[in-house]
């Protein structure tokens, strides 16, 4: 066991020294290198001290799981970069820190304290310690800490689909499924192996290494996948100054504020259909919502606003729903007949092929092969 934990620690400092090294490094990239960091320390410590600090060495072996408290803050914060596009990192997610700093500020002045230190333990509390109830509320929020975090990084992902269905017409790359993934299966795990310690330490079942162990090797695993992903991962947004303005950010855009009038309205309508037709700006696959709108010389919000109302469509629906079209018009053109599905996807601006499947099937309840099937003589 503790051969995996050298090797995760091994594979958190390496990914923060490659990540160091990567030539753009973005907010999210410099957060990932100190969690990394963070976690190679961690691991580290405990798989070469790890069970004779819990029996020699009560309040630092607590102090070491109070680290569990920062897992989750630094999870949510990496996320909430990556699908922020604001330059200046927000210092309010210092608080997340506070529950760690508060668990191991109680720590500190409890070891002035011999009776009352001799009460804390991580093992199962005998029955005749009775631990201080300031102690079992940080072990509870320990506890909880780890699921809360998850569900609330899942939230911003919810967010994040919003954001990327309102300003681009492709999703590859910038969708963090990996992250998405990651979330959900580790969270499921962990907040299994969290119960499992509960009732170890309720009802003395199973044993306090086989908890902690197993707690750290997921997070072994944890370390090795998020290093090698986000690695690779590239910045969303970017960090445009005045990309905050026009990007469409809101969960349900209101346009009730709106200058835009009912006539300009039908007005821009026409003329974005017209654009749309003769120009085809679709076949660019990074076509952007703010891109189009300098396109068309329109504000980022009122070209939503025309896409929300005039067509019920979000962004990505509609330039995809372009795409579609171009694809079903070239696969009946016979100058196309020598075209693969896939050339002929590419050339209208898709990006990929397991896009092009999706949203082709989604559109017109066929796969691409079984609407051009249908198009050949009985």
């Amino acid at each position: 066991m503790k051969f995996i934990f050298y090797i995760a620690a091994f594979n958190a400092f390496f990914f923060a020294l490659l990540l160091f090294q990567k030539r753009s490094r973005g907010i999210h990239d410099n957060i990932l290198i100190t969690w990394l960091s963070y976690l190679g320390l961690f691991i580290g410590v405990y798989s070469f001290y790890s069970h004779s600090l819990f029996t020699h060495f009560h309040l630092l072996s607590i102090s070491l799981i109070s680290l569990f408290l920062l897992h989750g803050p630094f999870l949510f914060i990496y996320a909430s970069r990556l699908v922020s596009h604001k330059k200046i990192f927000n210092r309010k997610n210092l608080l997340h820190l506070i529950p760690f700093l508060a668990f191991n500020l109680y720590l500190f002045v409890v070891s002035f304290f011999p009776d009352t230190a001799h009460e804390l333990r991580i093992e199962r509390v005998h029955s005749y310690i009775h631990p201080p109830l300031l102690f079992v509320f940080f072990l509870i929020l320990t506890a909880l800490s780890g699921p809360f975090y998850f569900a609330l990084t899942l939230k911003q992902f919810r967010k994040h689909d919003i954001n990327i269905f309102n300003n681009f017409s492709s999703t590859e790359e910038i969708n963090l499924e990996w992250l998405r993934k990651l979330v959900t299966v580790f969270g499921i795990g962990w907040t299994i192996l969290i119960f499992i310690t509960i009732i170890h330490h309720v009802f003395n079942y199973f044993s306090m290494v086989f908890c902690t162990d197993s707690l750290f090797l997921a997070l072994s695993l944890f370390v090795i996948l998020i290093g090698y992903f986000g690695l690779k991962q590239k910045v969303i947004f970017g960090y445009d100054d005045k990309l905050e303005q026009r990007l469409i950010t809101e969960e349900k855009t209101k346009y009730s504020g709106s200058t835009l009038k009912e006539d300009e309205a039908d007005k821009y309508a026409g003329q974005l259909s017209e654009f749309m037709i003769t120009e085809k700006p679709y076949m660019d696959p990074g076509l952007t919502l703010p891109q189009l709108a300098s396109q068309i010389h329109i504000t980022s919000h009122h070209l939503s606003q025309i896409i929300n109302e005039k067509f019920s469509q979000n962004f990505f629906e509609y330039i995809n729903h372009f795409r579609v079209e171009e694809v079903k018009a070239r696969i009946q053109n016979p100058k196309y007949e020598s075209f693969s599905l896939l050339g002929i996807a590419l050339d209208s601006g898709f990006n990929s092929k397991s896009a092009f499947n999706r949203i082709f099937k989604k559109v017109t309840n066929q796969t691409p092969s079984q609407f051009k099937s249908g198009l050949k003589p009985e």
